[in-house]
């Protein structure tokens, strides 16, 4: 295993162990300070466990190296969890929205909602710390290795913490200012899933951007062309088509060389091409380089 796995997985089973940890806490402060919101919150940790198993899962898969039914490796695996992941964000944020919604009207038909204790309260600031630190953390380690599935599960773990916001900002009101601000649990809950449908909005389209071939922006297209062209004996690259496989890149391209090469030496400057692509981008990336006969 290498140690950019190593270091996701790692990052991956503390935040399992924290969120079952916070599901525990979180239902006994529910139960004991008569507080269904922070119940609901505990099923919404509940939910990060399951992403977490997911992507330990995931990662592993998609870390195979390449085979004969799988020629550019299985780094699709990740993309498609990260999407999963995605999705899943826009079923909590749902969630929390309707659960929101209906606590609101319920209270403009004059239902009343029930006074939460305290404990209920210091869970759900327990989890806003633990959750945000957990996030800050795992979206470090998900930038510093690349994989972009952690980096999704990360903004998971931010979810989660912006619904113990919610919560707690709802609890408090309703213990510091009386029944009438009871609303302000399911107000904060609305706001909340907003945030989060936002995030899960901008990692499902980056993953479906890379499983329909998205290809790389601009800039990294126009270093592949200056890396190219540094290359004594390679020149007029064109016909550049990329994209990206999980934490690899596939590049394809075109190349001129002099006509009066012998095969040999064309190859060897296309070995080049290949070698020096694979030391910027990584030597997981795939590089096919097709060799042209200069002025034809």
């Amino acid at each position: 295993m290498d140690h950019n796995l190593k270091q996701v997985n790692r990052v991956t089973v503390q935040g399992l162990v924290l969120n079952a940890g916070l599901v525990i806490l979180k239902l006994g402060a529910g139960i004991t300070a008569h507080s269904g919101a922070i119940v609901a919150d505990a099923f919404h940790s509940l939910s990060d466990i399951s992403t977490d198993v997911a992507l330990l899962w995931g990662t592993r898969a998609a870390a195979k190296p390449a085979d004969d039914e799988h020629r550019y490796g299985h780094g699709k695996i990740e993309t498609m969890l990260c999407a999963g992941i995605g999705i899943f964000l826009f079923v909590v944020a749902g969630a929390i929205f309707f659960e929101g919604a209906l606590k609101i009207f319920h209270v403009m038909q004059g239902e009343l909602l029930a006074r939460p204790g305290w404990f209920a309260c210091m869970a759900a600031l327990i989890s806003v710390i633990s959750k945000e630190w957990m996030y800050r953390k795992t979206v470090r380690v998900g930038r510093e290795t690349g994989h972009q599935a952690l980096i999704a599960n990360a903004w998971h773990h931010r979810s989660d913490a912006f619904s113990s916001l919610g919560v707690m900002l709802g609890i408090f009101g309703a213990i510091v200012f009386g029944e009438r601000w009871h609303i302000l649990d399911p107000v904060a809950a609305v706001v909340v899933s907003v945030f989060i449908v936002k995030a899960a909005f901008s990692i499902v389209g980056e993953s479906f951007n890379e499983l329909m071939d998205a290809a790389l922006d601009t800039q990294q297209e126009q270093e592949i062309l200056e890396l190219v062209s540094s290359i004594d004996g390679a020149s007029q690259a064109h016909k550049l088509r990329t994209r990206r496989v999980g934490q690899g890149v596939a590049i394809e391209l075109h190349i001129c060389v002099r006509p009066d090469l012998n095969i040999k030496e064309a190859h060897d400057i296309a070995t080049q091409v290949e070698d020096v692509l694979k030391k910027h981008f990584g030597r997981t990336t795939f590089v096919s380089v097709h060799v042209e006969p200069l002025g034809e």
